[in-house]
């Protein structure tokens, strides 16, 4: 029987690679390395809501074009070392340049990533990513991480030069892969961002996020749990 799709679009962050806890074991290492817990708060786990909540706020400010890549790097540390009274731009730049070589040697992936990649190895699907994530650090990440010989391309937004949910990101992936999207999926954990942007392209999408009930307008075709879920699928 014929699949049903010809390609396999991913995102990284969030929905493969386990984001938050390599970031937060990127901060601890900071935390100590930068010895925050004499210079901000002995309490780590306040730091990092602290600098989660920043970086929630200038990601979306980097997304809608209103500040650029660096500024987003620097101020999110930056912002998060002011609510403890600390305005030190030299520190909150040291701090990004250190956050950006730690995070990426960090290996944590989400349940049953390595299975199903295999499984679709197997099954000889062309497999490719679409991330907004800066284009060296991904590289990393899928290197130290073991899953870099999986996927045929990755198109990050440096490289298109335009951001998901654009759907202009998604055809400029569908095009280098030699696709269309009818015979492709987007795989990705947020609605707004991964799924409304694949679905205006015209792609079916599965959307995966294990701790968000899904109640939002937006429709993807598939709502997994879990990564495993996807075997029953491709």
């Amino acid at each position: 029987m014929a699949k049903k799709y010809e390609h396999l679009f991913f995102d990284l962050d969030h929905t493969l690679w386990d984001f938050e806890a390599n970031s937060e074991a990127t901060l601890r290492d900071l935390f100590v390395e930068l010895k925050l817990n004499e210079r901000a708060t002995a309490d780590f786990q306040h730091f990092h809501e602290t600098y989660h909540h920043h970086n929630n706020i200038f990601w979306e400010r980097f997304r809608k074009g209103y500040i650029n890549r660096e500024e987003l790097r620097w101020k999110r540390m930056w912002r998060t070392l002011v609510d403890y009274k600390i305005s030190d731009e030299k520190l909150a730049v040291e701090m990004s340049e250190r956050y950006l070589e730690i995070l990426p040697t960090k290996t944590n992936l989400f349940p049953y990533c390595k299975e199903l990649l295999n499984y679709l190895t197997e099954k000889a699907y062309p497999m490719h990513l679409i991330t907004n994530g800066f284009e060296k650090t991904q590289y990393q990440k899928l290197q130290n991480s073991g899953i870099d010989h999986y996927f045929k391309n990755m198109i990050t937004s440096e490289q298109a030069g335009i951001m998901k949910p654009h759907a202009a990101i998604y055809e400029y992936a569908l095009n280098k892969a030699g696709t269309t999207a009818s015979q492709s999926i987007m795989v990705g954990d947020t609605l707004e961002v991964d799924i409304l942007g694949a679905i205006n392209a015209g792609m079916d999408t599965a959307y995966f996020n294990p701790a968000i009930p899904h109640t939002k307008q937006i429709r993807p075709t598939y709502v997994i749990e879990n990564l495993g879920e996807l075997i029953g699928i491709f």
